[in-house]
């Protein structure tokens, strides 16, 4: 099994979901099968209970599981039928592993955040990862995990470990992480910063885990001089540096990932390259109908 995996830095509601369900589609077009993951590090078991003016739309699921709305992205984005399983939060973990004590399967030693809730997260990941979801026979060849949250949160440290240890189990060529970050541009000075970036990767590099992608969100086309700051203290690749510039609409991501050669970059990361070149022509003409409708519908004209 190949693994990409999508964070977040500087500030949450940067699209890491858009991002992810993006990287699957363009994956999808070079021939792979691709599932995937969403990880929120909240106790909640579920976001059944949860506040949607809070968190987002609850998304359910055929198999009735009430999950993160990223889940719904992935489902219209990728063509699949995920279940409840596909969603990890902390309360699952931890539900888990604490029946699991009761019962006396850890033969009575101490349960620890370090192995015992990181195991249990790892073995969660490579058990739903194989489980067939597109309708086809057999596991998937790529899983696109996305851990929600920003990077240096608390609630996320064991999951950070967890997919370091990961990464460690299945190796480099098996792993490939995309950071998803923010490049500001302050409107005094007209100039996008990098500093944020910078510390966000450091934080990230200080855990175990070093991107082999950088995901930038800004207003406008990253310049080339910025590509180049990022390149040099972030120690990622100027062509590995992809710029999620604000859209239209959210199905013209795709077209700005296979445009950048982001495909190439993850393909060669996972060892992949012979792969076939991705065909988003049915997707560039649903990207360009939707820029073209003009009449809005309100709840009382349907």
């Amino acid at each position: 099994m190949k693994y990409v995996l999508v964070t977040g830095g500087v500030v949450s509601g940067l699209g890491k979901g858009v991002t992810a369900s993006s990287v699957g589609v363009v994956l999808k077009a070079c021939g792979l099968r691709v599932t995937s993951i969403k990880i929120d590090p909240y106790l909640n078991r579920d976001a059944g209970t949860m506040s949607p003016f809070e968190h987002g739309e609850v998304f359910v699921l055929d198999d009735g599981g009430e999950v993160d709305l990223d889940l719904g992205n992935y489902e219209r984005f990728l063509d699949v039928t995920l279940t409840k399983d596909n969603n990890i939060t902390t309360g699952k973990i931890y539900q888990s592993v604490l029946e699991k004590e009761r019962i006396g399967d850890y033969l009575g030693k101490t349960v620890q955040v370090v192995p015992h809730v990181t195991d249990a997260i790892k073995n969660w990941i490579e058990s739903v990862s194989v489980i067939p979801v597109d309708g086809k026979e057999g596991p998937a060849d790529v899983c696109v995990i996305e851990l929600g949250g920003t990077v240096g949160d608390i609630e996320s440290m064991p999951f950070i470990e967890a997919l370091r240890q990961l990464l460690f189990s299945v190796g480099q060529d098996n792993f490939c992480l995309i950071h998803v970050s923010l490049i500001p541009v302050l409107g005094v000075v007209g100039e996008q910063k990098t500093k944020p970036t910078q510390h966000s990767v450091r934080e990230l590099r200080a855990l175990g885990l070093t991107p082999h992608l950088l995901a930038c969100r800004s207003a406008q086309p990253l310049l080339e001089t910025t590509k180049e700051k990022l390149s040099q203290f972030c120690h990622v690749p100027v062509g590995n540096i992809l710029n999620i510039h604000d859209v239209p609409n959210i199905w013209h991501v795709p077209l700005l990932l296979r445009n950048q050669n982001a495909h190439n970059s993850i393909l060669k990361q996972l060892n992949l390259s012979k792969a076939t070149p991705p065909d988003l022509q049915e997707w560039t003409k649903r990207a360009e109908n939707f820029d073209s409708l003009t009449n809005s519908v309100s709840a009382f004209s349907i």
